[in-house]
């Protein structure tokens, strides 16, 4: 379910200002009936009329992006720096990421014109896998490793369980990589764990999302997600558990 406004700013008509001012004139109906409060939710098979013209609605299309680093995860933004949407210029639909990676880190960002799918998949409860790959400053001890397992206390409160790995270290540099799996999307998340255990991250790049990956992309590249792929993420979500290992 998506606010009647959005659904309307998503099919073209008008701006979500504009088609929120349109609600509240009367000038939009729901399955024949005029709806002028703007909080009201419609669902897909839900029947929507703008000054009496039925509203085609988009059909859903879902990408898979290769994100580099010193982008924007957003559609646009006010200091004029590029945006992930940049890289779909030829797309005629009004697509947006789902969730975001930040301006310093690379990797694998989902997007999509499918309100409903972007709201399950970026829900906590429904424990998607992300697994970030993290270039750090110094070399980790075991303990510090357990403590990013076993969860770290931020200002916004304890992280969840998490799986963590050092993949390498080089002593000479002092630097180590460090693989680290987790399941939630809060802001900045990985390298405010990383911070928290002394070892501040010089480079972090999301090397999966539950089954996806990378493979065969360059920074900047995307592909199409295939029918497939959605329904398995659809099931993922709605399973409500990481994807194995």
């Amino acid at each position: 379910m998506e606010r009647l406004q959005k659904v309307i700013a998503h099919a073209g008509v008008a701006s979500r200002r504009k088609a929120e001012q349109l609600i509240v004139e009367g000038k939009v109906k729901v399955n024949g009936k005029v709806v002028t409060e703007l909080g009201v939710k419609v669902s897909p098979q839900d029947r929507i009329e703008v000054d009496g013209i039925p509203l085609e609605r988009e059909e859903p299309v879902y990408y898979l992006l290769y994100k580099p680093r010193g982008v924007i995860s957003s559609v646009k933004d006010e200091k004029g720096r590029k945006v992930v949407t940049d890289f779909f210029k030829h797309v005629n639909k009004r697509i947006y990421p789902i969730g975001r990676l930040d301006y310093d880190t690379s990797g694998l960002l989902l997007l999509t014109n499918d309100g409903e799918f972007a709201n399950v998949l970026m829900h906590p409860r429904y424990e998607i896998e992300k697994v970030y790959i993290a270039k750090v400053k110094g070399i980790p001890a075991r303990e510090k490793i357990k403590q990013l397992e076993k969860g770290i206390m931020l200002e916004d409160g304890m992280t969840a369980p998490a799986k963590a790995k050092v993949l390498s270290i080089d002593k000479r540099k002092q630097t180590a990589i460090v693989e680290l799996r987790i399941h939630e999307g809060r802001n900045r998340q990985v390298r405010r764990m990383f911070e928290a255990i002394g070892h501040p991250v010089l480079k972090l790049k999301r090397e999966r999302y539950a089954f996806l990956d990378l493979k065969g992309l360059n920074p900047g590249d995307y592909r199409e997600l295939s029918p497939h792929e959605v329904k398995q993420l659809r099931a993922l979500a709605s399973a409500g558990s990481p994807y194995p290992s």
